[in-house]
């Protein structure tokens, strides 16, 4: 879900007017990113951007860039011409998935709102874990057995720091730079081999490992976000900067497929929490 986006706005200046590829839905995507994106374009992102393009009677296009440091600046903001000076062509116009907000792309209206999830394998010794907090007050020697994976930093760091268990957590990074399988796919390899027993993870990913796994491998509970961690985002879909165009487009996609829309995520098994009240429009210019 990171996205180094720091050099991003120096490709901006000359967004004022934007014009719509006539027969094309050009889509910024990661090509090995389960369960969002890949090439097999098998995720919930693909399957979203494919219902898009169909109605609005356009061929659905993709940039493929992995989602790491510069994904937007080689993608979203990067002239199809890069030696083109004030371009309003650029190599693809929507990102899928973005936290609402987010403060180097202009974000639609938010079109889900999910949060991070401890997910145990069952039958380890922690089946009788109902609420996350309760690993805090195990008996030390139950402690010092702990396996839990998470990503590094993200709020499953800030929160073993805060309970007092960040020495039996296992970071994994976000951004790996490995082009055959990504931090998911890594993950649920190694809780199927017990190298982990329990991870945070953002529910997305959650959902993704237990879509892999046999019907019942695993509890799931919820992080509840408190004072200094917050473990619940809305998300919503990415544009450049000024292009408010294509921003309302969108918003009245997202609003007339709303129900097709959730119909895909709930497939991916990943956990949604109801909307959050609408924030402020909020133009990054």
């Amino acid at each position: 879900m990171k996205i180094n986006l720091a050099l991003a706005g120096l490709c901006l200046a000359a967004l004022s007017s934007h014009t719509f590829a006539a027969d094309a839905f050009k889509v910024c995507a990661d090509p090995l990113n389960p369960p969002y994106s890949s090439k097999n374009q098998d995720g919930f992102e693909n399957k979203i951007a494919a219902l898009f393009a169909q109605k609005l009677g356009q061929k659905l296009e993709y940039t493929w860039f992995p989602q790491r440091i510069g994904f937007v600046r080689n993608t979203l903001t990067a002239p199809v011409d890069e030696y083109a000076v004030d371009s309003t062509e650029f190599k693809c116009d929507v990102i899928i998935g973005v936290p609402e907000g987010f403060d180097m792309v202009m974000t639609t209206q938010p079109y889900y709102h999910s949060t991070y999830v401890l997910l145990i394998a069952k039958g380890r010794g922690f089946d009788d874990i109902t609420d996350p907090m309760q690993l805090a007050n195990l008996p030390l020697a139950r402690q010092e057995a702990l396996k839990i994976a998470l990503f590094d930093r993200s709020p499953s760091t800030a929160w073993l720091q805060k309970v007092g268990l960040i020495d039996q957590g296992i970071p994994y990074q976000a951004m790996s730079g490995d082009d055959t399988s990504n931090v998911a796919m890594q993950m649920d390899q190694d809780l199927k081999a017990k190298k982990i027993d329990m991870a945070v993870l953002w529910g997305p990913v959650a959902g993704y490992i237990l879509s892999q796994a046999t019907q019942g491998s695993y509890t799931v509970l919820p992080m509840t976000s408190m004072p200094g961690v917050k473990f619940d985002y809305a998300m919503a879909m990415g544009v450049r900067r000024g292009d408010k165009d294509r921003q309302a487009r969108l918003d009245k996609l997202l609003t007339e497929n709303k129900q097709a829309i959730e119909k895909i995520i709930k497939s991916y098994q990943i956990p949604l929490l109801p909307m959050p009240k609408p924030q402020t429009p909020k133009d990054a210019d």
